[in-house]
Formats: structure tokens, sequence, C-alpha cells
């Protein structure tokens, strides 16, 4: 090891950086995190730099470097632009034995920056010994989706309870078990979670020694896990996910999405599969209450958003009326991720102001929904779980009035691989889903209209007329293309 990694004390120390161009203007990004106190020497500066300078945050000398300037000062960023005077004030500040830094000139410099993970005051630093700077970046970006924001607020949190712990806690093994659950258990989960109030009535019964900590419920977060693609979830579901007990996923969570779990987790599966016996959602949440009442951290982890056709908000008054905690982590619905991926806007200024989700089935058959205001002229919609009852809705809405020409662009498995959409008309969207024997899970946006770029990567033979709201959909031949993007 050749840097040896240190903290330094900054707190209203003298940090100098030379030079007042963009390198600098990084570095001084990184010190305005810290309590130093900052000084800048250079004729000219960024704009960024110059608006710190009008908040009192840095202070700046408008002219060429004097050593006397590295007076007092505990370390020294050097980025003129002149690298000849860079190496002279290198020299300087190593002589009078000052920590330097010179930009991109590591054989000059007496210590290097690792790439930081910054949660104040839980601040994680990663060095190659400047071997490889994109590989600690790299790092570092993992490590930002594994550590959440909030886990700084909760290490301050511990610096204030210390003083109660050890008053309340003897030194050893039952102190140290505290500020496991504490930094690891069910405390955490319920800050992170921002739940004060079970929070704090967990400090307390831990401290105070009322009731065992154990003897309270674990708690459940309903986590959105996107549309499929692993990439697309949230940073809060990957940071449950690698702390969950137990992971009870639908039949639509795919394998690249568990994989996020912890290794160790309970997975279970109590998917809905359509003509096939599957749990019903009074068993599903007797397994999400059983489950939470052992003390365990459980993530519910449904396909999309689980607000959305999720049935959360079931899940939900079923766990609260029996007092388990609740966390909701919104997820990308399909809609949202399937329109993103084929770059169909959703709503268009000038000629669809609104956009409605709805259901196309329903646990006695098709959906009814208000089929004339739906069929009306601007109307833009999703239909989700809408395979099946295609031929009912096409009909109502034909029957209520829309334009036969109304375009619709089904995408079957949206985001994954094995994604297939289709373009054709309201007229032929049953027979578009029998022909290209669309299974789903599958949605159906109607009254949307491509842009010329999405036409053009759909290869329609016939170009949807698209400039106007008020031009007919021209029918074309059903045309299939595949999403590799």
């Amino acid at each position: 090891m050749r840097y040896f990694p240190i903290f330094i004390d900054l707190q209203d120390r003298r940090a100098l950086v030379v030079g007042g161009g963009e390198q600098a203007t990084q570095k001084v990004r990184l010190l305005i995190k810290t309590t130093a106190r900052i000084v800048v020497v250079a004729e000219q500066l960024t704009d960024e730099l110059a608006g710190l300078v009008r908040t009192g945050r840095i202070e700046v000398f408008n002219r060429e470097f004097l050593p006397s300037d590295l007076d007092g000062a505990v370390l020294a960023y050097v980025a003129s632009g002149d690298l000849e005077l860079d190496g002279r004030i290198a020299a300087l500040a190593r002589a009078w034995d000052i920590p330097v830094n010179v930009v991109d000139n590591p054989d000059q410099c007496s210590f290097i920056t690792p790439a930081i993970v910054d949660r104040d005051p839980v601040v994680v630093a990663i060095g190659t010994e400047g071997t490889g700077p994109v590989f600690a970046q790299g790092l570092r970006a993992r490590l930002e989706t594994i550590l959440p924001h909030r886990l700084g607020a909760l290490a301050k949190k511990a610096g204030r309870l210390r003083s109660r712990v050890g008053n309340n806690l003897p030194a050893g093994t039952r102190r140290r078990a505290f500020w496991q659950k504490f930094y690891f258990g069910p405390i955490k989960d319920a800050f992170l979670a921002g739940d004060m109030t079970d929070f704090n009535d967990r400090v307390d019964r831990e401290l105070d020694d009322e009731d065992p900590l154990e003897d309270m419920p674990g708690r459940v977060a309903l986590v959105g896990a996107g549309p499929g693609d692993p990439d697309l979830l949230t940073l809060r579901a990957r940071q449950l996910l690698q702390d969950a007990d137990v992971i009870i996923h639908d039949r639509l969570v795919g394998g690249g999405v568990l994989d996020h779990g912890r290794r160790d987790a309970e997975r279970i599966a109590v998917g809905k599969t359509p003509g096939r016996p599957s749990p019903s959602q009074a068993e599903i949440n007797r397994t999400l209450i059983d489950h939470a009442l052992m003390g365990k951290l459980v993530i519910r982890l449904k396909g999309g958003d689980p607000y959305i056709f999720g049935r959360g908000g079931e899940e939900q008054t079923a766990l609260e009326a029996v007092g388990i905690p609740v966390e909701i982590v919104p997820g990308i619905t399909a809609a949202a991720a399937c329109a993103a991926a084929l770059k169909l806007p959703l709503t268009t200024r000038g000629r669809n102001r609104a956009f409605t989700v709805l259901t196309g089935t329903t646990e006695t058959g098709p959906a009814e929904h208000d089929w004339a205001a739906l069929a009306q002229k601007g109307s833009a919609f999703a239909i989700y779980m809408g395979v099946g009852t295609a031929g009912s809705f096409q009909s109502h809405l034909l029957n209520a009035g829309m334009d036969p020409h109304t375009p619709v662009v089904i995408v079957e498995n949206g985001t994954l691989p094995n994604e297939r959409a289709f373009i054709t008309e309201i007229a032929s969207l049953g027979q578009t889903i029998e022909v290209e024997n669309i299974k789903g899970p599958a949605i159906i946006f109607v009254g949307l209209t491509p842009t010329p770029q999405t036409r053009a990567k759909m290869s329609v033979a016939h170009p949807l007329q698209a400039e106007h709201t008020s031009a007919p959909f021209s029918p074309a031949p059903i045309k299939q293309f595949s999403e590799a993007s």
C-alpha cells in the first residue's frame, strides 16, 4: 500500500485551491461539503465559483499566486492550468510539508483524492492509488445504490443517543446487541422508512426495558418491481431487497429482479396465473402478517407499482389492522415504462391533455367503464390486463362512437429481452391479438399517436398522420417489430 488512507480534520482550517477553472471548481465542490475555510487564488473564476463568493462560502484572491498563500494551509489543490507554475507550487508545498494535489499530475502529488460516497457523517472512500480512477468511480456508483441517503441521519441519531445508551445499558454484550439492532435491524428499518413513531417506540422499549424488542412485530415493505427490467428498480427497492428476511413476490417479477435480493432471504411465490389455482388475496395477506409477526423484514415485491392494479391498498389495510408498520416503495408502472421504451409520449400538448390507466379484467370478467367518455376524440388511455377481454372493450368503444381508425399500440413483455410490440387500430385490435398470438403480459395503448421517429422505428407500411389531432389514422397492415433498445 503506497497511499495510506486517512481522514483529515478540516474544521475551520485553511484549504487552498490555486486556479479558477473547471478543474479547480470540481475540487471546491468536494471541499464545500466540509467545514474547512476555503481560499481560492485565481485571476479568473467560473460562474459557479463566483456564486460561492457571493454567498460567502469561499474566500477569493483575484491575483497571481504568492508563496504566502500557503501560510496556514493544511492542504492544497493546484489547478492553475500553467504546468510550470503548478510544479513550482507543488515543490514549495512539499518543502513546507503541506499535502498537495496537482490535478492530472500524479507524479507531483503528495496525496490523491479518492472516490467518495458521502452519507455525512458516514463517508466511504475508494482509492486505486491512481491506477484505475474509472474503476473507483464505478465502485462508488454501485455503493451509492445500496447505501441509503438517510444513513448519515441515522448515524447522527446514534451520536445523540450515546449518552442515554451508556446510562441505560451495561457495557459489553447487551450494549453491542442494541447497536446491532439500531444499525442493522428493525430500528434502522423504521428510521429509513421515515416512521419516526415506530423508530422512537422501538428505541424506548429497548433502552427502557419496558418490553423486549423481540416481542414487537417486524415490518413490511410493499415494493414496486417495475415492468421487469432490473435496471428500472428504484434505489430504495434495491436497498430493501438487500436487507430482506423474506421476499414474497408476484409471478411477473423476474429472476433478474430477484437476483438483487439478499441471498439467504426466504422467497415465496404468490403470483396469480390465469386459469390455474392461485393463492387468494386473503392467503397472501395472512402470509405477510405471519412472517412480520416473527419480527422479520418482509418485502412484498409486486410487478409495476403497488398502488396501480397491484392490490397494495388491500394489503396495507390488512397489515395496519394488526399493528404492523408498512412502507410503500413506488415502482415504474408498465404504462410509463413501455411508453418510454417505445418513445411514445403519454401526453402531447394540443392533442391529449389527459391520460388514463384502466383495467380490462375484474374478478368477475371484463371490466365496465364509461365507454362514451373513453370513445371521445382526443381520449388516450392504457389498458392493463386486457388481452383476454380485448374483444369486449373493442366492441364497447366502437359502439360508443370511437373512430375505427384510432391508433392502438400493444406491448407484450415490455422492457424484457423477449418484448414484442405491434401497431394497429381499434377496429383491428382483436384480430391483431389473435393473429400475432399475443398472450401477455401486455399493455394496450389506445389513442396515442407515435412521433415520426417512433413511426420510422416501427416500420409501419403507411405512416400514421400524427401532425394534427383531426388527421385520420391511416389503416395499415399489422406490422410486428422487436424492441431492442
